[in-house]
């Protein structure tokens, strides 16, 4: 069992950054892939970002390449996303996901993670 818990949300003005953290408790990190995710109001879970065990692969939504950055501590037992030139229309719950199968083309799809944190919210004003 894993627990999975998200810190670093909050308000910030577009153009701003915010750091993400995803601690985890129970088995370590370096046991799965990691990825975030995010909801807005009205709209389904996206895929944000993912990023492989050891950290050696990772792959962002286009809505975010170039921006966003995901990387892991395994020696912490945190994940992060670092989240730069944000924009309005980041704004959502972010979600931090671990997957305990293979890092493969399915990275993307929300029911390929076993476990998920309760998420943090992000709000990005204009």
């Amino acid at each position: 069992q894993v627990q999975l818990v998200e810190s670093g949300g909050g308000l910030v003005q577009a153009g701003g950054s915010l750091r993400l953290s995803c601690a985890t408790s129970g088995r370590t990190l370096s046991s799965y892939a990691m990825g975030w995710f995010r909801q807005a109001p009205g709209k389904e879970r996206e895929f944000v970002a993912a990023i492989s065990r050891s950290g050696g692969s990772t792959n962002y939504a286009d809505s975010v390449k170039g921006r966003f950055t995901i990387s892991r501590d395994n020696t912490k037992n945190t994940a992060y996303l670092q989240m730069n030139s944000l924009k309005p229309e980041d704004t959502a719950i972010y979600y931090c996901a671990a997957k305990s199968t293979a890092f493969d083309n399915k990275y993307y799809i929300p029911r390929e993670y076993d476990y998920w944190g309760q998420g943090t919210q992000v709000t990005v004003s204009s």
